[in-house]
């Protein structure tokens, strides 16, 4: 080798082959270990990245899913039945302490009020009521075209009311003295409820937003400050079923304890003033609550069918209704009220007669012209 200057690559492995050499040519690609080795080093320092890059949106999803949770659950069905019996036992307590006249007053604080109204209260005649809603334009066609009442609020029904021969006329008379005092104890409730949901939706109360709920724990009866049956509790009554059972009551206006006492719905009390029926046995105690004007036996009327036990499954059905953004439907909720009177479904029977007859469903989504600018922010 030392005699040639160049080399060949075949005299060169032919040299190295005499000399037991063994030639083989280099191999570049990896093995199937470090290929291994390299993926998961790999695959480790991506999960390193990516930790430092999404931990945090992790962790911020985490907190609003368990706070949406938590707000979901409170709305839900899952929980429905818990809510309701919960409505059911706390309302068992109230009664069992208005028995004692311990919460009475509690409940019906916001309606003894009216009692210090002064008691010089016009009562008008049916003429001047007629020509007040003449001048006013305030007719039921114009209510069923425009969805709109004016806000005229009236004290008390005229005395002529069962001297009006017309059926007709005396219907028409009645529902327009009531219809407005209805719908403004709905935008009341309306405006509660408003209230209710934006204070919820806070992380931190006032203490004037405590002792507002404070208030309204009391006046519907939740005893344990549950505030799933407050929600349950305070909510409105369809205005066609109002205009039913207080038609149904009275005789359309006619009858003594609405002349006499205000008293629209007829509801009993065994204490307090009241107006005693007289086909009532003399062992009988009870009778029939008297008010000192029709707008405070409207809520009176709300706050019994939103407190009283035996209205819990009216209150379920208008729960579960809502639950699933649905109307208030005031045909289907007057069978829960079977319990309103000794007739039972019978009773329910007549007053789904009466919004059907007399198209008061035409009713239910009408609206108050606002007298303040809260009940503007209703329309």
């Amino acid at each position: 080798m030392k005699n040639k200057k160049k080399l060949n690559f075949h005299e060169v492995k032919e040299f190295l082959f005499k000399k037991n050499f063994t030639i083989r040519k280099k191999n570049k690609s990896f093995n199937h270990k470090e290929l291994k080795s390299i993926y998961f080093v790999s695959l480790s320092s991506l999960f390193i990245i990516g930790s430092f890059i999404f931990l945090p949106i992790l962790i911020d999803f985490q907190k609003n899913y368990i706070s949406a949770t938590k707000e979901i659950k409170n709305n839900s069905k899952s929980k429905f039945e818990k809510t309701l019996e919960r409505d059911i036992s706390e309302t068992s307590i109230k009664l069992s302490k208005t028995d004692k006249g311990l919460n009475l007053k509690n409940l019906l604080d916001d309606i003894f009020t009216f009692d210090d109204l002064p008691a010089d209260t016009v009562r008008l005649s049916a003429s001047t009521i007629e020509q007040l809603f003449k001048d006013t334009n305030y007719t039921l066609d114009n209510v069923r075209k425009t969805k709109l009442v004016k806000p005229v609020s009236l004290s008390l029904l005229p005395e002529e009311m069962k001297m009006i021969e017309s059926v007709k006329k005396r219907k028409k008379l009645f529902i327009q003295i009531i219809l407005p005092l209805i719908l403004e104890e709905n935008s009341l409730i309306e405006l509660d409820r408003k209230k209710l949901f934006s204070i919820l939706n806070r992380s931190n109360n006032t203490e004037a937003e405590k002792k507002w709920f404070d208030n309204k724990f009391k006046q519907y009866g939740v005893v344990n400050k549950d505030l799933s049956t407050l929600k349950i509790r305070m909510d409105i009554i369809p205005v066609s079923l109002a205009i039913a059972q207080a038609a149904k009551e009275t005789g359309w206006g006619t009858s003594r304890f609405a002349l006499e006492g205000n008293a629209l719905f007829g509801q009993w009390t065994w204490s307090g003033e009241g107006i005693k029926p007289a086909a009532a046995d003399s062992k009988s105690k009870h009778k029939v609550m008297k008010f000192k004007i029709l707008k405070a036996s409207i809520r009176a009327y709300q706050r019994n069918l939103n407190t009283h036990s035996g209205y819990r499954e009216f209150r379920i059905a208008r729960a579960e209704l809502r639950d699933d953004n649905q109307k208030l439907n005031s045909l289907y909720l007057a069978k829960y009220l079977d319990k309103y009177a000794a007739t039972g479904k019978k009773y329910t029977d007549v007053i789904k007669k009466i919004i059907e007859q007399n198209d008061l469903t035409d009713f239910d989504d009408v609206r108050l012209l606002p007298s303040s600018i809260q009940q503007k922010n209703l329309i």
